[in-house]
């Protein structure tokens, strides 16, 4: 079985496992952070004693080691094997000391490498956002125009939800829109 996860929905998955022969495929499109991924959480149920699962990497699998200990002993104790194909690391359920060690510093590292990354995207934007119109943000969803006619529509009485359809917003962006915030 394959698990492959992308952290928004237009990522895409096919350098992960690519060239794998897999019965299946399980795709989450979420955050690490985002404790839910029915993907993930279906594969858990999915596989039996005996199966393996095979991850492009232990970030795919999991956001922080504390996750990933726990996804692992848990699949390994029922029998089913892990394998890490960046990482070249195999977890069977009969592994040795050395074997636990390398799960959590490889994890450790894994960790450490997101947060190092993190930092320095934010020290980028602090610095970009000193220089006068050199980080000016996401782009808006609304043009000035739009935003007035759906604030019209919204105090005119429509639903929000199929404004959000029409104007191809999420309910939580019309929300935005609608208190200011979005401009």
């Amino acid at each position: 079985m394959g698990y492959l996860r992308v952290s928004s929905l237009d990522q895409k998955e096919l350098r992960q496992l690519e060239g794998q022969k897999l019965d299946k495929r399980f795709v989450d499109k979420a955050s690490g952070k985002d404790l839910h991924r029915p993907q993930l959480e279906q594969l858990m149920g999915y596989v039996r004693d005996g199966d393996t699962v095979i991850c492009h990497a232990m970030d795919r699998l999991a956001r922080n080691l504390d996750d990933l200990r726990k996804i692992v002993l848990g699949l390994t104790e029922r029998g089913v094997h892990v394998r890490f194909e960046k990482e070249n690391l195999t977890f069977t359920g009969e592994d040795s000391p050395m074997s636990h060690l390398l799960l959590s510093v490889m994890g450790a590292f894994a960790q450490f490498e997101r947060d190092l990354i993190r930092e320095r995207q934010r020290e980028g934007i602090a610095l970009a956002k000193l220089r006068e119109g050199a980080y000016t943000g996401r782009k808006h969803s609304l043009t000035p125009m739009q935003a007035k006619e759906l604030r019209r529509r919204v105090v005119a009485g429509e639903s929000k939800t199929a404004l959000a359809g029409e104007f191809g917003v999420s309910r939580q962006t019309l929300y935005r829109y609608i208190e200011g915030a979005g401009k």
